[in-house]
């Protein structure tokens, strides 16, 4: 964590609850707008790659939320059933929408899994959905080496803009495998392709652009795109 970042608690059900940590968005570019980011089925919100995402997007003035689901907070290693870790987005969206300044948007997505679980509740809940954008790194369209079971038949449903960010050499699927389904989904879903990324956007070692690179890459293109909603909501919505 960085050095203004803190940990706050969210209830999920009696008895049960998870930890979160608020990444401020650097006040001289911030936006009015907060991403809560959930981790994939194999890590936790303390990784790496979720530490070194919501620091790089706070410090380019995007408010962001990351938390554990109820599984990874009890150090358990299978994920929890789909509606228990549906209904603990939506109590995190709560526990937000709570705590945020008044006039701030929030913005969902996630790091595979956890990406792929708050589309299912923006399907789900349709209208009532209180966010305003979601922010796929890496959505799992398929099992590895399983092409044929696709999980993208609630992508339709979906009633706000979406990024899709996805590794060209991502083996969850590429970004020709998402294309009919992108296409399906008309202007509310953009893509930004990591030419040489996989599942995690890391290139090979001696990729011509730098690991770091490619990360400060993926995270102007976030920071821009919800940047970009915020001003299309403004001059009149979607």
């Amino acid at each position: 964590m960085n050095r203004s970042s803190h940990t706050f608690r969210v209830r999920i059900a009696p008895g049960a609850g998870v930890s979160a940590i608020e990444y401020p968005g650097a006040a001289s570019d911030r936006l009015p707008a907060t991403l809560i980011l959930a981790h994939g089925a194999g890590a936790h919100q303390h990784s790496p790659f979720m530490t070194r995402y919501a620091a790089g997007l706070a410090a380019r003035g995007l408010s962001i939320v990351t938390f554990n689901f109820l599984y990874t907070e009890q150090h358990r290693r299978a994920p929890d059933r789909p509606t228990m870790l549906e209904a603990c987005w939506r109590a995190v969206v709560a526990a937000v929408e709570e705590r945020a300044t008044p006039g701030t948007r929030l913005f969902g997505g996630g790091k595979s899994m956890g990406g792929r679980i708050v589309s299912q509740v923006a399907a789900a809940d349709g209208r009532e959905f209180p966010l305003a954008g979601l922010v796929f790194l890496g959505y799992p369209l398929h099992p590895a080496g399983r092409p044929e079971t696709r999980r993208d038949s609630h992508l339709p449903r979906i009633r706000v803009p979406m990024l899709f960010v996805q590794g060209s050499r991502d083996s969850l699927g590429s970004p020709r495998e998402l294309g009919p389904t992108l296409r399906s989904l008309g202007p509310q879903a953009q893509l930004f392709t990591v030419d040489g990324g996989d599942h995690s956007f890391t290139v090979p070692k001696r990729w011509p652009v730098a690991q770091a690179d490619i990360d400060a890459q993926v995270q102007d293109a976030v920071r821009a795109w919800v940047g970009g909603v915020l001003r299309r909501e403004a001059a009149g919505g979607w």
